[in-house]
C-alpha cells in the first residue's frame, strides 16, 4: 500500500467521524419536527398538601431583635440558629429608614487588621454570653475573610439588604446572647437549635 492511499483513507475516516458527530449533535439539540409541543406543567408546591414549608415560610414576621444604627440604619435580626457543626448563624435585614441613600459605615467591619484588609463587612459583630462570661467574634475562613455579608458600600432610601454573620456556638445550655455591632445599639436574641 502506498503512503498516499493511507493518507486519503485516514482523511476520509476523519471527515466521516466529524460528519457523524455533527449529525448526532444536531439531533440532540431538538431541531427536528415543526410540531408545537406545550411544555409539561406540574402542580405547584403550594397546591400539594404534602409539601414542607421552605426556610423562609417558617420564619416569623416579628424580628428577634432590632438594632438601631446611625443616620436611619436599622438591623432586624430574623433568626439565630445553632447547627451541629458548632456554629451559630445570625440572619437579618439591613434597612435604610432614612429619606436619602446612606454610606455603610466602615466601622461595621471592626478594627482587626486581618478583617480590615478584606474590605467592608459586618466583621466587627460579636455575640456576648453574659451567663458564661464570654464574647464570640465573627468566624474567619482560612484566608482571614470574615464569615459575614461583605461588599456593603451604600444603601438606598427604603432599601433592605439581607445579611448574615457566623459565630462559634456558645455551650448548648446557652440560648440567650447579646448581639453587638459597631455603631448600632445592642440587642438580645434567642438562639434556636
Amino acid at each position: 500500500m502506498s503512503v498516499r492511499f493511507t493518507a486519503k483513507a485516514r482523511r476520509g475516516m476523519v471527515a466521516l467521524t466529524v460528519a457523524a458527530g455533527l449529525a448526532v449533535g444536531m439531533a440532540g439539540c431538538g431541531g427536528g419536527g415543526s410540531e408545537d409541543k406545550k411544555p409539561q406543567t406540574s402542580p405547584s408546591a403550594s397546591k400539594d398538601t404534602g409539601s414542607k414549608p421552605s426556610a423562609q415560610e417558617g420564619k416569623s414576621d416579628t424580628p428577634l431583635a432590632e438594632l438601631k444604627g446611625q443616620g436611619g440604619l436599622l438591623l432586624q435580626i430574623t433568626s439565630a440558629e445553632r447547627d451541629s457543626g458548632g456554629f451559630v448563624t445570625v440572619n437579618g435585614d439591613l434597612k435604610n429608614d432614612a429619606s436619602q441613600s446612606l454610606v455603610i459605615p466602615s466601622a461595621l467591619r471592626g478594627d482587626e487588621t486581618e478583617i480590615v484588609q478584606h474590605g467592608t463587612s459586618l466583621g466587627g459583630a460579636t455575640l456576648v454570653d453574659a451567663k458564661g462570661k464570654k464574647r464570640y467574634y465573627v468566624l474567619r475562613d482560612t484566608d482571614g475573610r470574615p464569615l459575614t455579608t461583605t461588599g456593603l458600600t451604600s444603601i438606598q432610601s427604603g432599601q433592605t439588604i439581607p445579611v448574615f454573620m457566623q459565630f462559634p456556638s456558645p455551650p448548648a445550655g446557652t440560648s440567650e446572647v447579646t448581639l453587638q455591632l459597631p455603631t448600632f445599639s445592642s440587642g438580645t436574641i434567642q438562639i434556636s437549635g
